[in-house]
């Protein structure tokens, strides 16, 4: 079952006191504040025999550092795996269900499984396993870091092809988020497909296009 308890811990050494031996995972999300596209969760186990310098939250990594990271990540890792929720499950739940939904796809998919998953925030997905919340845990927690660099990289990847398949919007540039190009955009052409209609702005716009 999973708990809610929350951690804030100077240090992230996954592998210390009554986590030792345990098969742990980090998991966290990314994309909960665009107008468009899906949001993504991954979920890493790292391998304590096989360390990675340089995890930290992947906000604060150049997108090269990010993509040579995630290679080390996807190549050195226990066990890792990305989900999605889409854009439909994200309008129908709304985007805080929606991306707990995609972090418990990630963790169900680990091979091994894990045994004790740390989740980013101070919400947590339904999960079969023991899980905890970690305030602020991409900064702390190694494998939420990789977890996060992970989901990060893998939906800004995924942007960019949208970005060809809907032309216009400058989804390769922003990744959805409401910068203002994306804005003025979103009034001129009106939303995409990719657009969430639950989000106020995507809302205002595609009553504007309707009363053209």
């Amino acid at each position: 079952m999973s708990t809610a308890a929350r951690t804030r811990r100077p240090h992230g050494d996954l592998f210390a006191d009554s986590w030792q031996g345990r098969r742990v995972c980090g998991a966290d999300e990314a994309g909960r504040g665009p107008l468009a596209g899906p949001v993504v969760a991954a979920a890493v186990i790292l391998d304590p025999w096989r360390p990675i310098d340089g995890l930290r939250d992947s906000k604060q990594l150049s997108p090269r550092r990010r993509e040579e990271l995630a290679q080390a990540i996807r190549g050195r890792a226990t066990a890792w795996a990305v989900a999605e929720a889409s854009v439909q499950e994200i309008d129908r739940l709304n985007i805080l269900q929606a991306s707990l939904l995609a972090m418990q796809r990630a963790i169900e998919l680990l091979d091994p499984a894990a045994e004790l998953a740390l989740v980013d925030g101070n919400r947590l997905p339904r999960l079969r396993i023991e899980a905890r919340a970690v305030i602020g845990g991409d900064a702390l927690e190694p494998a939420i870091s990789a977890a996060s660099i992970l989901a990060k990289q893998h939906r800004d990847r995924l942007m960019a092809e949208l970005d060809l398949a809907f032309p216009g919007y400058g989804f390769a540039e922003h990744a959805g988020y409401p910068t203002p190009r994306h804005l003025e955009r979103l009034r001129q052409l009106g939303p995409c497909a990719v657009h969430r209609r639950s989000f106020a702005p995507v809302r205002s716009a595609a009553r504007d296009m309707a009363e053209r």
